[in-house]
């Protein structure tokens, strides 16, 4: 296809069309393409991240600032595994339209991470308001083309280019997604969860702003779970070691499961955990048994599994994906209704690990005021949207207009609601 430049830009319809290393070239410049970190998680995050300062007095962690931050949603392993599973494909909804753009040595130097979809499930910003409203005034609203990882509500960059790709290449990448979306004839494009680049660059191109928010832990330099605490006001620190407590009573153990200590028998109970989650909250989940082996058979080192035991046999568990400057909390289950359990292998574990290997955050995933008292704090997400009717998009704008503000409030008062100290 060709847009406004000369450029050459493709489309493909499957991850298997691209080199790996092409594509993580552009999706995680400066970090090896994928199985190369070793089967021990802490290996990788031993040669990649830093402290600029280890005494505990100087608080802040910083990630290595000589490359971006190491995405693992964004991987060649990770996409691929959603589309050879079946999980992410055509039939379930989310046909790939990936846009590339090929330098002049033909090889990859850009790459929009992109779906045509049928339907609006699995993206975590909703605007099936918006499609009926549209097919109520009589027009067509799906298919739509869709820039996320599917089923992943984590901020990111979609605008993947190279380290030496050319100063107009996102620019580019930009002018070929209105061309595609022109071309397939889709009623719209819809990127979420951007980094701030990605959204001012969507922004300024003429798509309109959406803001959210998710609560995530900020890791302030803290010495471990009991120097985090300390940091809280006192009727919140009470209240968290109580639940803790109470959520491993009864002869409840715990363990964090990476690489090679990742089994098959682990992947069974831990889907079974998922499907009786996710037939309560969508009615059908989305995710298949074999993408929970393909993704211990090529990202073990870069998943962390939490899973609760009693007397040895495995009721519940918690899917945690390890990148460079994060632990992302993805997926939850249990077979027994433990009081607590839910908070103590969601988030208070994550907190614990991402304090003992040096990650600045803790990204725990979509919506959850709960959250807030366990010491995770209100983060703004973005999104940008190209309406190609005008009618609708002068009616989405005005939406928008209004829940920026309204989201905007909230977070100012969830912001002021912090369960810190108010020194903190």
């Amino acid at each position: 296809m060709t847009a406004s430049t000369d450029a050459r830009l493709s489309v493909l319809s499957s991850l298997a069309e691209i080199e790996r290393q092409d594509w993580d070239a552009c999706a995680n410049p400066g970090w090896p393409s994928a199985r190369p970190f070793g089967e021990d998680p802490s290996a990788f995050l031993k040669a990649y991240h830093r402290r600029l300062d280890s005494a505990p007095e100087a608080g802040k962690l910083e990630s290595n600032s000589q490359r971006p931050a190491y995405n693992p949603f964004i991987s060649y392993d990770f996409l691929h595994a959603l589309e050879e599973s079946g999980s992410a494909t055509g039939r379930t909804g989310w046909q790939a339209r990936h846009l590339v753009l090929d330098g002049e040595n033909g090889k990859p130097v850009g790459i929009v991470p992109c779906y045509q979809k049928t339907h609006s499930m699995g993206e975590y910003v909703f605007d099936q308001g918006w499609a009926d409203a549209y097919e109520r005034a009589g027009g067509r609203y799906y298919p739509k083309l869709q820039v996320s990882v599917p089923f992943t509500p984590a901020t990111g960059r979609r605008l993947l280019t190279r380290a030496d790709a050319p100063p107009a290449s996102r620019e580019i990448l930009v002018a070929g997604l209105l061309e595609l979306c022109r071309q397939l004839g889709t009623s719209s494009i819809h990127a979420t969860f951007l980094e701030d680049p990605d959204a001012d660059l969507l922004d300024d191109s003429g798509f309109l702003a959406r803001m959210d928010q998710q609560f995530h832990f900020i890791n302030e330099g803290y010495r471990d779970f009991d120097d985090f605490l300390e940091a809280l006001a006192s009727r919140k620190r009470k209240a968290i070691r109580r639940e803790r407590r109470e959520a491993l009573s009864d002869g409840i153990t715990v363990e964090h499961l990476t690489g090679p200590s990742i089994t098959e028998q682990d992947w069974d109970a831990f889907f079974g955990f998922y499907m009786d989650t996710g037939a309560r909250k969508w009615g059908r989940p989305y995710l298949n048994r074999r993408f929970f082996s393909l993704l211990g058979e090529r990202m073990a080192d870069r998943v962390l599994l939490i899973v609760a035991k009693r007397d040895g046999v495995p009721i519940a568990g918690a899917l945690n994906m390890i990148g460079s400057d994060a632990l992302y909390g993805r997926y939850w289950g249990a077979s027994e209704d433990v009081p607590f359990l839910h908070f103590e292998v969601c988030y208070h574990q994550a907190v614990d690990w991402a304090i003992a290997h040096g990650l600045p955050r803790v990204e725990a995933g979509a919506q959850g005021d709960h959250k807030l008292a366990r010491g995770y704090r209100p983060i703004v997400t973005r999104s940008a949207h190209w309406i190609a009717d005008r009618g609708l998009r002068r009616a989405v704008a005005d939406y928008l207009s209004r829940e920026r503000e309204a989201v905007a409030a909230d977070h100012e008062f969830l912001d002021e609601h912090t369960p810190f100290k108010a020194d903190t």
